[in-house]
């Protein structure tokens, strides 16, 4: 099994959530880890329950990243896990602006932050991006967020082919009790986790701790690049 031990990986977007969740079991396996995130005070909180490496870094800004790459050197693994809250809502109501908003808060910042990192990318290395069940769900008014992730995840097939021997996958989650989900009411949050846990196959909602478990398989796995590995507790069937 492979060994974590003194690898350095960079997780974007790892103040919370799924990222912070990665930071943990990565820690737990003395990997050298650094999350990134806009905010510094939650990067603060972060540092409080993971004593991981931070940096405030807005990966919209690409001269920010390439400084940012620059000074760190090589990197065994990346992790991104960057995410907005934009684009969901039924089509013929859903603000366009809203859904080019979805893309500046997830698909570009994702690209900015895998191509400014590739040069400092350790050959047998790898990239994890986090997608979303969203890609191929078909839902009502998930059109939107299906153009963002299926985006994303269109592009890891051709990249491993052009990044090797760098593996690039992506794990797609399905729902996750994180930080996301916070623009809901308490009430109606607690609710709407009960009715899809009632429609999964696996009878719950996953926590980050889920999804971090299935991110660390593909960073371990050599033998595993192009791949989209679902972790939706059967969502998608």
């Amino acid at each position: 099994m492979a060994s974590f031990e003194n690898s350095r990986v960079i997780i974007a977007g790892g103040s919370s959530g799924i990222g912070l969740a990665t930071a943990a079991l990565l820690i737990a396996e003395n990997a050298r880890v650094t999350i990134t995130g806009r905010s510094e005070e939650r990067l603060q909180e972060a540092a409080r329950s993971v004593p991981a490496a931070t940096a405030v870094l807005d990966s919209n800004d690409r001269s920010a990243l390439d400084r940012f790459f620059a000074a760190l050197g090589s990197i065994d693994h990346l992790v991104i896990a960057l995410s907005g809250a934009k684009g969901a809502g039924m089509f013929r109501d859903l603000p366009l602006d809203d859904l080019r908003a979805g893309f500046e808060g997830k698909f570009w910042p994702q690209l900015q932050t895998l191509q400014a990192a590739l040069p400092y990318m350790h050959a047998g290395g790898s990239i994890t991006l986090i997608t979303a069940i969203s890609a191929i769900a078909k839902n009502p008014g998930t059109a939107g967020l299906a153009a963002i992730n299926g985006g994303l995840e269109a592009m890891v097939p051709g990249l491993a082919k052009e990044l090797q021997p760098l593996r690039i996958n992506a794990v797609s989650p399905g729902v996750v009790d994180t930080p996301w989900w916070n623009f809901l009411p308490a009430d109606v949050k607690a609710d709407t986790f009960s009715t899809y846990a009632g429609q999964l196959p696996t009878g719950k909602i996953a926590t980050a701790a889920d999804i971090a478990e299935a991110v660390l398989f593909l960073m371990r796995n050599s033998n595993t690049t192009g791949t989209i590995l679902r972790c939706d507790g059967g969502f998608s069937l």
